[in-house]
């Protein structure tokens, strides 16, 4: 399964945010064997977010949308994604009567516009928060605030699933330049992929679709390298 990410706020354009979102999905994603092949931010402007949605979703397996998702001045992600749908953000009866029946509010206390959702959209609930968020046709909107965000795709996270693939780490302290030679041999020896991180030490990242491949691998590394 291929998803793409978009994060949308001019607060992570600008810097004021940290965009801490789009890491958590990759690794919730990942966990589930989903590859993440887009990571991409846009300002609060429909047009924006109608243009990216529907060039991913037209890519993609499914597409994850965070912030923007609300009734304040610069909550505009629902009208951006209906937009690529080329349908109306309208009001959700399902929203209502769910923040009715779980968040103690009446119809009347409700700012206008926290129920309106794309039409034909899936109701996700927040069970965190106030906001609901949205799935339309394998693009799902989620808040941007990172609790409300975390609660709503756990509970969709079983509709994201791909080849589950087993991981294992070999720190070096020799310089990343000095190892192409070892990593080309394991790749060699080895049905894995290689990713090299640089840091106080080298880490190696070796992925492979079994466990027991994954082992053996790093084993054969860490006898060819220096350790950290």
């Amino acid at each position: 399964m291929r998803v793409a990410v978009v994060t949308v706020g001019d607060e992570l354009l600008s810097g004021d945010t940290v965009d801490t979102n789009a890491s958590w999905l990759c690794d919730r994603l990942d966990e589930r064997g989903v590859s993440v092949e887009r990571i991409t931010t846009v300002p609060d402007r429909v047009a924006d977010i109608a243009r990216v949605v529907n060039e991913y979703r037209a890519e993609y397996d499914a597409v994850v949308v965070t912030g923007g998702v609300g009734p304040t001045h610069d909550d505009v992600t629902m009208e951006g994604v209906a937009t690529a749908f080329g349908r109306e953000v309208v009001h959700s009866e399902a929203a209502e009567e769910w923040l009715t029946d779980h968040g103690d509010y009446a119809a009347a206390d409700l700012t206008e516009g926290t129920t309106h959702l794309p039409t034909g959209a899936r109701l996700l609930p927040n069970p965190e928060g106030v906001a609901p968020g949205a799935a339309l046709d394998r693009v799902y909107v989620l808040p941007g605030v990172p609790d409300e965000m975390k609660a709503m795709f756990e509970g969709i996270i079983e509709e994201f699933e791909g080849d589950r693939t087993h991981v294992e780490v070999v720190r070096t302290a020799e310089p990343e330049s000095a190892l192409i030679d070892r990593i080309e041999a394991v790749r060699e020896e080895f049905d894995v992929t290689v990713g090299s991180y640089p840091g106080d030490d080298v880490r190696l990242k070796l992925t492979a679709a079994d466990p027991e491949t994954a082992s053996a691998a790093a084993a054969w590394l860490r006898q060819r390298v220096d350790p950290a």
